[in-house]
């Protein structure tokens, strides 16, 4: 009796992947926090 097993996935090419995606989201978050920060300085220290 033959059994089917699925290959069992590989864990190298595709965790990097996900990492660089996840770490460039997480840039980017953090990017747009700090533009609405500095916008938001911007407009508090304008002179009316």
């Amino acid at each position: 009796m033959t059994t089917h097993r699925a290959p069992k996935p590989v864990a190298g090419p595709t965790q990097s992947v996900e990492r660089a995606v996840t770490i460039g989201l997480i840039l980017a978050v953090l990017a747009g926090l700090g533009w609405i920060a500095g916008m938001i300085y911007t407009i508090v220290e304008w002179p009316l």
